[in-house]
């Protein structure tokens, strides 16, 4: 598979989200039934695509998906990159955030153990803690880069603004924010913040959480611990306004013979060479369908249809329903 370069760290133009696999604290079946033996095969299935960027974090689980990726990864640890995230605290759910400098430290000692590795190529901060100052939390995190511990520093969902006082700090590697046709905001100020300084690009959910894959099913078909029952924007009227880019995408698919969700991740591919997407996937099927749109070649007409309709802003309904998780965006 074709490399990129994510801040100085060569990875393969798609990476593999690994949180379906365990689900998140609070929900253990995000996006449906787990299934460890195939989301092992999955993994392996991966690094025989020539997938080298694999994405996990300390709360999925929470600690059963650092586990399990590092058994997964085993004797080929030394042929991929691991990326992984610190910074909420939690006890029978989500409880809070803490970036500062005592706490990472000892999220990172425990990150190595579970993941079964001396070193982390990319370490996140999981999401801005507006109690402690960015400025602390990567003096510690670059603290831990000349100590070996990890490769490189990346941050999710960050501002335009906390991203430049971070990178003044150290050289950042990586944002990984909600990026694809569904989600297209942080094309006004932070992607071209990331350009600015040198930063790549990871987009989580480039799916729309499978909504672009043409599977997504309407929130009320969903069980309630199923993530996408709540939804806003798998929910009544949002639902229904939101099916006139997955028809889009479809129509650009046919064209191709290809799937939906392949082009919608060609899509993502073509706007720079500095974006690695990480859809994720917790069975083979799904994985060698995504990994399938790194050889798709979109022509300016289809770059067109797609952005016309998927202008900025223009997905029916929030990206969360919860007021707190809303909060936390890119601060």
């Amino acid at each position: 598979m074709q490399q990129r370069n994510l801040g100085g760290l060569t990875v393969s133009a798609l990476g593999l989200g690994c949180m379906g696999m365990t689900g998140v604290a609070g929900l253990p079946a995000m996006y449906g039934v787990t299934d460890e033996a195939e989301a092992i095969a999955t993994v392996h299935r991966a690094v025989d695509l020539g997938i080298t960027l694999f994405d996990t974090a300390e709360v999925y689980g929470p600690y059963t998906n650092e586990e399990l990726l590092g058994r997964a990864l085993g004797h080929r640890r030394a042929g991929v990159k691991i990326a992984t995230k610190f910074g909420f605290t939690f006890e029978n759910g989500l409880r809070g955030l803490d970036s500062s400098p005592a706490h990472l430290r000892a999220v990172c000692e425990a990150s190595l153990k579970r993941l079964g590795t001396d070193f982390i190529d990319l370490f996140y901060q999981h999401r801005v803690d507006p109690a402690v100052p960015i400025e602390d939390t990567v003096g510690a995190l670059a603290d831990l880069v000349r100590e070996g511990k990890i490769g490189h520093i990346g941050l999710s969902e960050a501002g335009a603004e906390t991203l430049r006082r971070a990178a003044a700090v150290h050289p950042i590697a990586a944002l990984q924010s909600e990026y694809s046709l569904w989600e297209r905001e942080v094309e006004v100020e932070i992607l071209p913040m990331c350009r600015e300084l040198g930063i790549g690009f990871v987009p989580y959910s480039p799916l729309g959480r499978g909504f672009l894959a043409g599977t997504a099913k309407r929130a009320e078909e969903y069980p309630k611990d199923d993530y996408r029952h709540n939804d806003p924007r798998f929910q009544g009227a949002n639902y229904d306004a939101n099916v006139a880019l997955l028809t889009a995408v479809q129509g650009v698919a046919a064209a191709h013979g290809a799937s939906a969700a392949q082009v919608a991740l060609a899509w993502l591919l073509a706007q720079g060479s500095d974006i690695v997407p990480i859809p994720g996937s917790k069975r083979r099927a799904t994985l060698e369908d995504s990994a399938g749109a790194a050889t798709i070649v979109l022509t300016p007409e289809d770059l067109d249809a797609l952005a016309a309709a998927a202008v900025v802003g223009g997905t029916a309904g929030p990206r969360y329903g919860n007021p707190a998780m809303l909060a936390m965006l890119r601060k």
